[in-house]
């Protein structure tokens, strides 16, 4: 059963590096006696046990809320069962990297010549050198093109160096997903427009007309490092190579209709990236040689040099819009070198997380995508409870509460700042509560399917059949419970 105890050894356990430079949130003292006067309510609600059952999610829930003043438990469910956190785990991530990088961090694009700039050409290479800058946008490519040229540059004597050796070079996040789906990207020190690449359609006669680019806000620069080709086929409707360094892509004729688009992922970013400045460069007048890929950055003098928004700017559009590469960009960041993989990444913050907190989950990765991460609600709650004080309730995106349709009710006497996280046959949501009498709460609820979840073929795991009625009722479940822990519902 988790207790009071529990609540105050958690916070105790980290108090000797307390998380964002707060101390524990209660004074440590003995819980009181059950049933004795001022014993912390542990309320298992009929309610809720009802709305688990009316939910009809099959697999695993498991949730706890507790009092973010007292650390009395209001309500708990399984709370130590180890289960997918799925996007919620964007959370330990902001914590991470927070602490790691400093709220003035921000991620900087550099380029650079190893050579004087002479009669407007530069007298030795051009280098572009990314530091992972997640937020890296074409119009941003296009702006230090432009900067460039107002250098007075033309020319280059020597070579066009794209470095993105600041990160890992890794083709996804995660090897259980279609090779489509555009949030599972490449990751790398040069991450361009989320590295995704935008694929357009229009039937011409009997065939179509297709086109790979970078666009953005103002730009619409085509792409030659990845190449669509129409087939005549009902399925797979795409299949995916890397031929000669190139990002092959083909698309079965049957799924195309009239016309579309959509964003593919790109799997090599650092040709990507240099692929689309060359083009930009050639744009404002500059003749650059083809783009080529290095690990280790040349030395040499910074003539134009682009940075992102402050670290908690990204932090907020990430967990807002559940941005699995920034996540993955942000944490790698905060490790620092010396790492391969996502999964030595995500054991390092493991470990991190359970120092600060008294107890954490096991990551494989930073953004939750990957299918075998686990954490307890309890784990999440301690985080949560001792981050209270901190940045991180202002960074989490407004939740509202969804009504027996499933639609958000907005203006309810009931807020609540939270991440969601969802995967097939997987639903999260962790924060904070503001309830109608003046409590403040903490919760973490997990429901998982991991049964019905593995059993979905790659193919369809883009849209599983039955994944999204089983979401809406995940949701509607967590709007109930969320109810009745503020008071709203028996």
């Amino acid at each position: 059963m988790v207790t009071r105890r529990w609540v105050i050894a958690g916070l105790m356990a980290g108090a000797a590096a307390p998380v964002l430079a707060e101390a524990p949130l209660t004074a440590p003292r003995p819980p009181a006696r059950p049933g004795a006067p001022g014993a912390p309510l542990v309320r298992r609600a009929a309610s809720g046990q009802a709305a688990v059952a009316a939910a009809g999610l099959g697999g695993q829930v498991g949730y706890l809320a507790v009092d973010a003043v007292t650390g009395d438990v209001v309500d708990a469910l399984d709370p130590d069962v180890p289960l997918p956190p799925a996007s919620t785990a964007k959370v330990i991530t902001t914590l991470y990297a927070w602490e790691r990088l400093g709220p003035s961090f921000r991620f900087g694009t550099r380029l650079m010549a190893t050579g004087p700039v002479s009669g407007g050409q530069i007298t030795g290479d051009l280098v572009l050198a990314g530091s992972g800058d997640p937020t890296l946008s074409t119009d941003v490519l296009a702006a230090m093109a432009a900067d460039l040229r107002a250098a007075g540059v033309r020319s280059v004597s020597g070579r066009f160096l794209v470095n993105e050796g600041a990160l890992p070079s890794l083709p996804q996040i995660d090897g259980d997903q279609p090779d489509h789906v555009g949030y599972n990207p490449s990751i790398s020190g040069l991450n361009l427009n989320f590295n995704r690449v935008h694929f357009e359609w229009r039937r011409a006669g009997q065939g179509w007309d297709v086109a790979m680019d970078a666009r953005s806000d103002l730009y619409v620069p085509p792409v030659r490092m990845a190449r669509m080709t129409v087939v005549p086929r009902d399925l797979p409707v795409y299949t995916f190579a890397e031929t000669g360094g190139i990002d092959t892509w083909t698309v079965a004729s049957a799924a195309l209709g009239k016309g579309g688009s959509r964003w593919l992922p790109v799997r090599q970013p650092g040709a990507y990236a240099g692929d689309v400045f060359h083009t930009l460069a050639r744009a404002y007048g500059i003749d650059l040689p083809p783009p080529a890929l290095v690990r280790s950055r040349p030395e040499g003098a910074v003539l134009v040099q682009a940075a992102s928004k402050p670290l908690p700017a990204v932090l907020r559009d990430m967990l807002k819009f559940s941005t699995n590469l920034t996540a993955e960009v942000v944490g790698l960041t905060a490790t620092g070198g010396g790492v391969k993989t996502l999964a030595a990444s995500a054991g390092q913050m493991s470990g991190w997380a359970a120092q600060r907190f008294g107890r954490a989950g096991q990551f494989v990765d930073h953004s939750g995508l990957g299918s075998d991460s686990r954490v307890a609600p309890a784990d999440m709650v301690a985080a949560l409870v001792r981050a209270k004080d901190g940045p991180l309730p202002a960074l989490l995106k407004p939740f509202a509460l969804r009504d027996a349709t499933g639609r958000g009710q907005t203006g309810g006497p009931v807020k609540v700042v939270a991440k969601t996280g969802t995967l097939n046959f997987v639903s999260g949501l962790s924060g904070y509560i503001a309830a109608p009498d003046g409590r403040s709460l903490v919760f973490t609820i997990y429901a998982a399917d991991t049964a019905r979840r593995d059993a979905v073929p790659l193919s369809e795991r883009e849209q599983p059949a039955g994944g999204a009625a089983w979401a809406k009722r995940a949701r509607s479940l967590q709007s109930r419970l969320i109810e009745g822990w503020a008071g709203l519902s028996g």
